[in-house]
């Protein structure tokens, strides 16, 4: 059944200084409105250096894309940035289409590709905690919602409920998955206690990390050129050229401004990229704005908590450049093409030469006046020895190096002595 798109005018607002970004920022909500099924009839780059409180660009330029809006019969505008809840009730009242915002078109995204249960509650209680504080907002485009953009996951029924049925369904959302992420700890723990290292695929969205997982264990996760084309975690082993056996996770993409909410919903998902002890961090070499594809993953993976853990950079798609164009750009990185098995026969090797073996024997120092992290770093080393003096507990420890990779810096400070076998 071919799939009706909707028009959708794209609006992007910044100073004249921010024009590159601006560009490249609206370049990426078109591929995301495509994904979205939507095609893309117009765009508009307002540039000011402060934005209007009510309507972001002003209201000249409201009636400009008012009348572009009706010129190209379109049935919604996308602001290339959040609006406040009072931005969408002033907008709404003023276009003769639906209005939404960067937020939303990512969270329908998610609505449309999440597949597993865990999926499905995650988006939703995402879409409920950004559309409740917005409710107001809606004006006269409750009446309108049926179908489409800005409207899939809770659906149209939930949209038009009161804030308390909202809230109720959140709060069972929560519940659900909690449920969920029980389950999911058991799984972590048996992981753990077979003592199998694990390691997690991250990077910007469609930069090919499910495609790797295919080729490296010969999964069958759906794999298309396309931003967020998965959701939904997929585990597999993984064994290494040395004969060790790894657990490989691919996980969900991410991209500049991420949304919070998506963040907060998914942090269950997102807990097994904190968990790893290495994180193969896939990186598109082929897209132009590769440098700011890999500093929005770094700001996620520090969000995460998970910035400590080692990282290898895979750029991928390296045979889409030119030669001269593949030298090592990161520290610990590996130029390479999921399609080619000389490449994964390479990447293979890397990998067992960077995944954290061996252990560590050192010693630990932790005022009293820090007890709370003892119990810490109890699970993250087997304490030999210890004692306890008027002002410290001493502890002489030995721990994986993986295990290692794991511990939070805050008592790795606390380590005063350390030698690696």
């Amino acid at each position: 059944m071919e799939v009706q798109l909707e028009k959708a005018i794209l609006v992007g607002c910044g100073s004249n200084l921010e024009r590159a970004q601006l560009l490249s920022s609206l370049e990426e909500l078109s591929k995301l409105a495509e994904t979205a099924n939507a095609e893309v009839v117009g765009e508009s780059i307002q540039y000011r250096d402060r934005l209007d409180a009510s309507s972001v660009i002003g209201k000249g330029k409201v009636e400009e894309l008012v009348r572009l809006a009706e010129e190209k019969e379109a049935d919604l505008i996308i602001f290339d940035r959040e609006l406040s809840p009072s931005q969408v009730q002033y907008l709404e009242q003023r276009f003769p289409c639906k209005v939404i915002d960067r937020t939303q078109l990512i969270l329908d995204i998610f609505a449309k590709h999440a597949q597993t249960k865990e999926g499905r509650l995650q988006v939703e209680l995402a879409q409920l905690e950004y559309m409740l504080p917005r409710l107001v907002g809606l004006g006269s485009s409750l009446s309108r919602l049926g179908a489409g953009i800005g409207t899939r996951g809770p659906g149209e029924t939930k949209l038009e409920t009161d804030r308390r049925h909202i809230r109720r369904r959140i709060k069972e959302c929560k519940k659900q998955l909690e449920e969920v992420e029980r389950h999911r700890q058991l799984l972590s723990r048996q992981r753990k206690k077979s003592e199998t290292p694990q390691i997690a695929l991250v990077g910007y969205t469609n930069a090919g990390k499910s495609t790797l997982l295919n080729r490296l264990t010969e999964a069958d996760v759906l794999a298309e050129d396309r931003l967020f084309a998965t959701l939904d975690p997929t585990t597999r082993y993984l064994e290494l050229p040395s004969k060790r056996h790894v657990y490989l996770t691919d996980t969900v993409g991410f991209i500049r401004h991420l949304p919070h909410s998506i963040v907060a919903a998914f942090r269950s998902t997102l807990t097994q990229t904190k968990e790893a002890d290495l994180l193969l961090h896939v990186v598109d070499a082929s897209d132009p704005e590769v440098n700011e594809q890999i500093l929005a993953v770094e700001q996620v993976l520090e969000e995460l908590g998970a910035s400590h853990i080692p990282i290898l950079t895979v750029f991928n798609k390296s045979d889409l450049l030119e030669q001269e164009l593949w030298e090592e750009k990161q520290p610990n990185s590996i130029h390479i093409s999921a399609f080619s098995d000389e490449d994964l026969i390479r990447l293979r090797d890397r990998i067992d030469l960077t995944l954290p073996s061996g252990q560590i024997n050192g010693k630990a120092v932790i005022p009293l006046s820090k007890g709370e992290f003892l119990a810490e770093f109890y699970r993250f080393a087997q304490v030999n020895q210890s004692k306890t003096n008027d002002d410290e507990h001493i502890l002489w420890f030995t721990t994986e190096l993986r295990k290692w990779s794991q511990m939070p810096q805050e008592l790795k400070d606390y380590v005063v002595e350390k030698t690696e076998d």
